[in-house]
């Protein structure tokens, strides 16, 4: 029955809208624009249809033209796969690891919303991808029309030096090297040791504002499910995204900016003890770094984290923080630079929690802390800030309603600082946390247009369980500035894709 009455709730609220707002003036993909030539990077037999089905049907098919797959036996696994290579193969991460890229970026946040629906939701995002997919392949086309080139199998390097190639070649940002290199460490290692490779040096620079380690974390959590198989064209991607530094001289032989932080703190790391995973879990101590982070430097960042840990203090109170101050960040100004402090975080703390070596997850750390100056001024460079911080959500004596949660998400379409604050006393007052994220979701799915919709909610829906009870009601509570109002319009895909389904 409860099924029944949500999936009439969907149509219901979807069907009122036409497709034009979503489908914009982007018009359906030519077969003649989607040809490509031999020097292509292709894939398995098995897969390789799939692909080209997704590369050549027009944006105004694809959708129902995939459904009919789907009730004809395509699995959800292959149709995720199918998903990430043509993003892989026909979008171009430059000149930033952004923007139209997002098509790939999006697909393990897709996933992860996917699978924490409710069964009558589960294609939505899926689908919604495959749609995106197809916007930003016509950007690329008008910008170029960009494929991954095949391997140049003749400078490809043997097995045992594929792994000094690789780092060197990203220490010279040299890249017709690296790939050729980490095409050999992929067929020749496991998803361990390139994990460990390329941990090092996806989150050394500001460039992108986060999204080269946001790609290294999405596309290994993706291959996770569908298999490290096809983990070649997408380790290639992930390279030649991660060497990106479009508008500025080589990186290797010049000073700038992005990259200050990375280079102190490879230095920096060396001042911290042995044993650098403290004990002590003190939210004095969480409050702190969160007061500093308001306005420091991104040295004195990454400094005063060194000094925390030298203090004994514990790994969680610093995360807490880390996290807190980035949700403070979309509380002072909501908008695309404040939400890539908080996916960009998400992303770093995977890293860190993968890595194998001590040293890279305690750079990641450094990183993560001296990233969140780097937003925050990005974000000054936009627009003034808001006088806010976290710390000051805090105990309400407002009665909380049965209704708070659902409340909130109408509150936000009129005031975001009080529907965080109505939350907030929610939390505080033994309210349902899960409660929240199901509703929040369930938002994303009807009302999200927009990569960052489907990126920023798994990552914050996500993340808010790694927190101590204080923070995480804090964390949860700032998000309500990003995440999507019930008061918002119902987007027209909805409505596609159910009708596709049924």
């Amino acid at each position: 029955m409860l099924k029944s009455q949500r999936r009439q709730f969907l149509l219901s609220t979807a069907g009122s809208l036409g497709l034009s707002q979503l489908l914009g003036s982007l018009g359906p993909l030519s077969a003649d624009e989607v040809k490509f030539d031999k020097g292509i990077a292709r894939f398995s037999s098995e897969i390789e249809p799939l692909v080209e089905f997704l590369e050549t049907t027009p944006r105004n098919e694809v959708i129902e033209q995939t459904a009919r797959r789907v009730q004809g036996g395509l699995s959800y696994r292959h149709l995720l796969t199918a998903l990430l290579l043509a993003g892989v193969r026909n979008v171009q991460p430059r000149p930033s690891v952004g923007f139209k890229f997002h098509a790939v970026l999006v697909v393990n946040s897709a996933h992860l919303a996917s699978i924490s629906c409710a069964d009558e939701d589960r294609w939505l995002p899926i689908f919604w991808a495959i749609d995106n997919f197809k916007s930003s392949q016509q950007r690329d086309v008008s910008e170029g029309n960009w494929t991954l080139a095949a391997v140049d199998e003749a400078a490809v390097p043997p097995a045992h030096l594929a792994a000094k190639h690789l780092r060197r070649s990203l220490e010279e940002w040299d890249v017709e090297a690296a790939d050729v290199a980490i095409t050999s460490l992929v067929r020749n290692s496991g998803s361990q040791r390139v994990f460990d490779e390329l941990a090092k040096y996806a989150a050394r620079d500001f460039r992108s504002i986060g999204h080269k380690v946001i790609y290294l974390s999405n596309a290994f959590r993706t291959l996770q499910t569908i298999g490290w198989e096809y983990s070649e064209p997408v380790m290639r991607s992930l390279v030649y995204a991660m060497l990106n530094h479009h508008g500025s001289p080589n990186p290797a032989g010049s000073d700038q900016e992005a990259d200050r932080p990375g280079r102190d703190n490879r230095q920096l790391i060396k001042e911290l003890p042995d044993h650098w995973h403290g004990k002590s879990l003190d939210d004095g101590a969480t409050a702190d770094l969160v007061s500093t982070l308001h306005d420091c430097t991104p040295q004195e960042a990454s400094q005063n984290v060194v000094a925390l840990i030298s203090n004994g203090i514990s790994l969680q109170s610093i995360w807490n923080a880390i996290y807190a101050s980035s949700g403070e960040l979309m509380m002072r100004q909501r908008g695309i630079i404040a939400l890539h402090s908080v996916t960009t975080t998400n992303a770093i703390r995977h890293a860190f929690q993968n890595a194998t070596d001590a040293k890279t997850r305690q750079y990641l750390l450094l990183q993560n802390a001296s990233f969140l100056p780097m937003f925050r001024e990005a974000a000054r460079a936009r627009g003034p800030l808001a006088d806010r911080q976290i710390t000051s959500l805090g105990p309400s004596e407002t009665q909380v309603l049965p209704t708070a949660v659902e409340d909130t998400f109408v509150l936000m379409g009129k005031d975001r600082l009080a529907a965080a604050e109505q939350l907030y006393a929610y939390l505080k007052n033994d309210g349902d946390p899960q409660t929240v994220v199901d509703h929040a979701r369930r938002l994303v799915f009807l009302k999200g247009n927009d990569s960052h919709d489907y990126k920023f909610s798994s990552a914050a829906l996500e993340d808010y369980r790694t927190l101590t009870p204080v923070w995480r009601n804090r964390f949860l509570a700032a998000s309500v500035f990003q995440l999507r109002s019930s008061t918002e319009s119902t987007r027209p895909i909805v409505e596609r894709i159910n009708k596709a389904l049924s």
